[in-house]
């Protein structure tokens, strides 16, 4: 051995026979903020199920209708087209099957108009690509934006005497079908479902309602003397929605000779329970997002989706969404609709502030916090879903929902069961997590659709 080669003290790999590590519990990369979970109020549901109690509100449809494309042409799916006011409620097969084949495509090329404020509306017309925009004649010169039309969005109802109250123009390449009144009128003739359905049409446009849609409350005011005082009730919705729990599960194996041998210095079963309870957190807020039935991408009212005015969000387009509701609570976004709402914010020299949340610091428009979260998707042609949310019983907003109590609950909502231990030594935990969410009023959920996060 040269003397470069001699060692003068113990080799530390040698030495590491003798010591031990310091370590981290296990880590996951799954694990995010879940600022839907601790930002939603929690009602806790003592009978399993959750009903949400209204006023009567007259159903006039106003949902999107569908599509499906043979080649170039575009033709309705038949049962969506009851999403038209005109033939909401409409059971017949053969009456929609007539109505679908009447309408006639069209194409427009960016800032073509479709119609005109004043002209008569004598035709239906559903929009099937692009965006139309609802314009108004301003006091002062020029239009007003007042809404815009797009992915199976309609206009018009084909009644005689209806004009139409804003003029469309396109903003993109568009695609329209149209179903002429001289059209509906000949098959309407012919069909006495279809003739039976105007007539209903005709009544419930008859029937007295607040701007809102719902049942009016008779009411006398400014009066003088002895003025005869109308006679009212308040009418309820005979039939409320009802939301019941929904859950996630999992079983979780352990065996017995790791949890009595590999205990230290952690104890393997909790650091085990630990992580499958995170996984269940996080399939939680995606299903409270996601879910057709009660997800919130799936429950915001028709007249609460709104698009953007260019592509990209911002900040007339966060405006527009405050303006629709009281109270907003905040934002939620998937972290690259905020980035994009930074760079057009950036791009109009507008200055961002922010706000502290749980210790958090978060980019706010106008005192509302933005929520990142990651569970609403972006999709292939890089456009994402931006939710403003009003919540809390107190304020007729969205609340999420879970039992008031469940056996062996580790966590509001969660609980951890043992169930045995088989022939193998294998012991088993059932982990259950029971939620649900409702929105109470349809104004407390609001959307900013197709925006776009990828340019």
């Amino acid at each position: 051995m040269t003397g470069s080669d001699q060692r003068l003290s113990l080799d530390t790999r040698a030495a590491r026979g003798l010591a031990t590590t310091t370590k981290t519990p296990p880590q996951a990369r799954e694990i995010t903020p879940r600022w839907l979970l601790r930002m939603l109020p929690w009602v806790g549901v003592a009978a399993g199920t959750y009903r949400v109690n209204r006023r009567l509100t007259y159903p006039v449809g106003g949902g999107r209708v569908s599509f499906f494309t043979t080649g170039a042409r575009l033709q309705v799916i038949l049962p969506s087209l009851t999403e038209l006011p005109l033939l909401h409620g409409l059971a017949g097969g053969e009456e929609l099957d007539l109505l679908a084949r009447a309408f006639r495509q069209r194409e427009y090329g960016p800032g073509d108009t479709i119609a005109r404020a004043g002209r008569p509306a004598d035709e239906i017309l559903l929009v099937a690509r692009g965006k139309v925009a609802q314009l108004q004649p301003a006091g002062y010169g020029g239009h007003l934006a007042r809404g815009t039309l797009a992915d199976g969005d309609h206009a018009g109802g084909g009644l005689p005497g209806a004009t139409w109250e804003f003029t469309l123009e396109t903003r993109t390449p568009c695609t329209v079908l149209a179903l002429p009144r001289e059209e509906l009128d000949a098959l309407t003739a012919r069909s006495p479902a279809l003739r039976a359905q105007v007539e209903r049409h005709r009544a419930r446009l008859a029937r007295p309602r607040n701007t809102l849609g719902e049942a009016a409350v008779a009411i006398a005011a400014g009066h003088r003397g002895e003025h005869p005082l109308p006679g009212t009730f308040v009418d309820y919705d005979p039939g409320p929605r009802e939301y019941p729990m929904s859950l996630s599960q999992t079983v979780l194996r352990v065996h017995s000779r790791v949890a009595d041998l590999y205990n230290q210095p952690m104890d393997q079963t909790e650091e085990q329970l630990r992580l499958t309870v995170e996984a269940l957190r996080e399939s939680q807020e995606h299903e409270l997002v996601n879910n057709r039935d009660f997800g919130l991408l799936h429950n915001v009212d028709p007249r609460q989706r709104i698009y953007t005015r260019t592509g990209p969000p911002g900040p007339d387009d966060l405006d527009e969404l405050l303006c629709r509701r009281k109270k907003s609570r905040f934002f939620l976004a998937h972290p690259q609709a905020i980035a994009a709402f930074h760079r057009q914010c950036s791009a109009g020299g507008v200055y961002l502030e922010s706000v502290e949340l749980h210790g958090a610091r978060l980019t706010a428009w106008r005192g509302v916090p933005l929520l990142p979260c990651d569970k609403i998707p972006v999709t292939r042609q890089g456009t994402s879903t931006i939710l403003v949310l009003r919540t809390g019983e107190d304020d007729q907003g969205v609340v999420g929902l879970r039992p008031a109590a469940v056996p062996d609950e580790r966590e509001p909502g969660l609980s951890v069961r043992f169930t045995g231990i088989d022939p193998h030594g294998i012991a088993s935990y059932l982990v259950s997590a029971y939620y649900s969410a409702a929105v109470l009023v349809p104004d407390a959920l609001g959307a900013l659709e197709h925006a776009e996060v990828a340019r």
